[in-house]
């Protein structure tokens, strides 16, 4: 049955080596059941029904991309992503968590529609390179900015809108020190680093009466408070068409970047250089945004953190389907998540923020007309708080330059017509 459904000897490998490399996998992305649920409890939804939400969309979205897509590909809701719905829609601009589900779901609709139309690939190969690298650097500047707010390390300024914190007090240095683990765990190459890290620095805030102790397994709590709570209806309003645009671009681009990246390092591109069943592991991962809507959390796509799994001889579906078991086996851990502080989840924040900036590094920084984009991007998104503002930055920034350069020709129409979208937007606000 598992060689008909996966292919397994056909793709070189056995049974007992995809179910350690679903293991290794699952070691090295279980920190989002703790850290999901709380960055999404901040825009004020129920910590135990998104952690439920967090758990199942998990679990569907990696069980279809490995059962439909057979590759050893992981998907659960996004970093990056998961702060833009809280700190940027919902606590930034002001709407509420149910509108930030609407828009989530609607991404997820035309995510699904381009990924059955060839438009997607029209799409993803107009966008600059630069622009591309850019977006994914700016999204790790985001998420270190709001690691460090919620260690306690940067707080609030009337003057210099940001300052350093009270370094003296426990959340600030039991950040630090889960930050280091993170580091020197990850060099050492210990499987799982992050979800040491912050179980570590859980159980010494427990332990130094920093934070209530609520346990570790119970039965799971009710998914009732978020599932189907989305508003479809508010979502659909004008002024929030950027909005649903950042979630479906940042979602479409990531995942096209981690499977192909993803299939690179497993050696499953084709001899031309392309990933077969592409259009079936994005129907995957449009499927899983949406189901994730549904049940109550923010985008979910694929995580590049399968890279552990491969490397450790995962190389088909069956990887995946492990990793889905696993994410169904957390839903007893819900005390657990409860307990974990901010500050616990902030080092893994931090952390994958730099591994999303090292990309800047493969940016021609000779060419002042593809820097300056990229540097805007990049950097507009921690500053105004907003994804979707930083890729507008960036569009607009582009073409100008281009144009004014001599080099518009260097530019797709669809960039162009992306970047005027932008400017109308900009105008209206």
């Amino acid at each position: 049955m598992l060689e008909r459904l996966f292919a397994l000897e056909a793709n070189n490998t056995d049974a007992r080596r995809e179910i350690i490399a679903g293991i290794t996998t699952f070691l090295t992305l279980a920190y989002i059941v703790f850290v999901n649920p709380s960055i999404l409890a901040a825009a004020g939804m129920d910590q135990g029904a998104v952690f439920v939400a967090t758990c199942l969309a998990a679990a569907i979205g990696t069980a279809v991309m490995g059962l439909y897509a057979n590759y050893p590909v992981a998907l659960a809701p996004g970093m990056g992503l998961n702060a833009y719905f809280t700190y940027g829609v919902v606590l930034g601009m002001g709407h509420t968590w149910q509108v930030a589900l609407g828009a989530v779901f609607l991404s997820g609709l035309i995510f699904l529609i381009l990924s059955i139309l060839p438009v997607r690939e029209w799409i993803i190969n107009a966008i600059p390179r630069s622009l591309k690298i850019a977006i994914s650097a700016g999204i790790g500047l985001f998420l270190a900015i709001i690691a460090l707010k919620n260690a306690g390390i940067v707080v609030d300024h009337p003057a210099t809108l940001v300052t350093l914190g009270d370094l003296k007090q426990p959340a600030p240095l039991l950040a630090t020190a889960g930050f280091l683990a993170i580091a020197v765990l990850t060099a050492r190459r210990v499987p799982g680093a992050i979800i040491i890290a912050i179980l570590g620095v859980t159980a010494l805030s427990v332990l130094l009466g920093v934070t209530e102790n609520h346990g570790v397994v119970s039965m799971p709590p009710s998914v009732a408070p978020t599932f189907m709570q989305m508003d479809i209806a508010g979502a659909l309003n004008v002024g929030l068409v950027a909005i649903v645009f950042a979630f479906l671009f940042v979602d479409l681009f990531d995942t096209a970047g981690t499977l192909v990246g993803l299939a690179h390092r497993a050696g499953l591109l084709d001899e031309n250089g392309r990933l077969p069943r592409l259009r079936k592991a994005l129907l995957a991962d449009s499927t899983a945004t949406i189901a994730g809507a549904m049940l109550g959390t923010s985008t979910t796509t694929s995580y590049i953190e399968s890279a552990s799994g491969i490397n450790a001889g995962g190389r088909t579906g069956m990887t995946a389907c492990v990793v889905a078991l696993l994410f169904l086996a957390c839903l007893f851990l819900s005390p657990l998540a409860g307990t974990v502080p901010a500050f616990a989840t902030a080092p893994a924040l931090l952390f994958v923020a730099c591994l999303m900036v090292r990309g800047l590094s493969e940016i021609d920084w000779d060419d002042i007309t593809d820097v300056a984009p990229a540097v805007i991007t990049a950097i507009a998104m921690p500053l105004t708080f907003s994804i979707a503002t930083g890729i507008g930055f960036g569009f607009i920034s582009y073409v100008l330059i281009k144009a004014f350069s001599g080099r518009l020709d260097q530019t797709e129409p669809a960039v162009w017509i992306l970047a005027g979208l932008f400017v109308v937007k900009f105008a209206l606000v």
